[in-house]
């Protein structure tokens, strides 16, 4: 087709072997292959000229917006896989992930101007939802995430993990506590759209000793998490940050002293693992080494 439609705009062999980078041979062959598909030919070809049969004028006009539109998508896909305008869409979950996003983006903002980022957040129960559907092309969340179609980047944040309780719960007025301690409560959970592996990482069933941790009610966000532990219907592991950003009156936070460290780090499709998604990821992690 395209050697067709540019012989057909420089009805010269040798002009449009020499735009097509192949041989004059290779342009004679390609078009009587396609006079032989056709059944007709589609130019007319003298010593001195050649110019469009009836048949291949409207072939011409009828394969142009066609061949065009092919281009363009062509070039579509290579501007969203290799280039950097557009719009970049990244969620989070929680105030202090959305802080760290915040400073990712102005810093991929300044490398790539060209490029708009849009920052959201999601609550617990559409992170992997969004993410899958394409809703979103990039998410801040804590680790460890194994799923098939799923990729991770490095961990940007490591944090000491905590308990929240009850303000009212013996608990509450402890310096720490050890994960085996979870044995004696009610452990709230995550809502099952994600993965197994992170709800396996942040409420598990057992503690590492064996002791069966008692499973409560499930929440879909954050907020509801922790009002749920205020009104004491069990506890959740949440990160260090929470004490700051989330301080309420009924809900007490305490260190679990054994436990290893809640990581987060930025999640993606592996389909989508474009040039601009990586860019970003390059963003967020320089900007946390900066601070370290």
């Amino acid at each position: 087709m395209e050697a067709f439609l540019t012989l057909a705009e420089e009805l010269h062999f040798g002009r449009t072997a020499e735009r097509l980078h192949v041989s004059t041979a290779r342009i004679s062959q390609t078009i009587r292959k396609l006079e032989r598909r056709v059944g007709v030919s589609l130019f007319t070809r003298t010593s001195r000229r050649v110019e469009l049969s009836p048949v291949g004028r409207r072939l011409r006009d009828d394969l142009r917006p066609a061949w065009a539109a092919i281009n363009a998508a062509v070039a579509h896909a290579i501007e969203t896989g290799r280039g950097f305008t557009g719009t970049l869409q990244v969620c989070f979950t929680g105030a202090a992930a959305g802080q760290l996003l915040v400073g990712a983006t102005d810093l991929f903002r300044e490398r790539h101007p060209d490029c708009d980022v849009r920052i959201r957040e999601a609550q617990l129960a559409e992170l992997m939802p969004w993410l899958r559907d394409g809703e979103v092309d990039l998410a801040l969340a804590t680790f460890p995430v194994h799923e098939p179609g799923i990729d991770s980047g490095p961990v940007l944040v490591s944090e000491a993990r905590f308990l929240a309780v009850p303000a009212g719960h013996a608990f509450a007025g402890l310096d720490s506590l050890s994960v085996e301690d979870l044995a004696t409560v009610t452990m709230l959970q995550l809502p099952d759209t994600l993965p197994e592996s992170l709800r396996a990482d942040r409420t598990p069933v057992t503690t590492p000793a064996g002791h069966l941790i008692r499973t409560g009610r499930t929440a879909a966000t954050f907020q509801e998490m922790l009002t749920l532990v205020g009104a004491g219907h069990g506890v959740f592991p949440v990160g260090a940050n929470v004490r700051r950003y989330y301080a309420r009156p009924d809900v007490a936070y305490v260190h679990l002293h054994d436990a290893p460290p809640l990581q987060w780090g930025l999640l993606w499709r592996t389909d989508n693992a474009t040039a601009r998604v990586h860019a970003f990821g390059a963003a967020a992690h320089d900007l946390v080494s900066a601070h370290r």
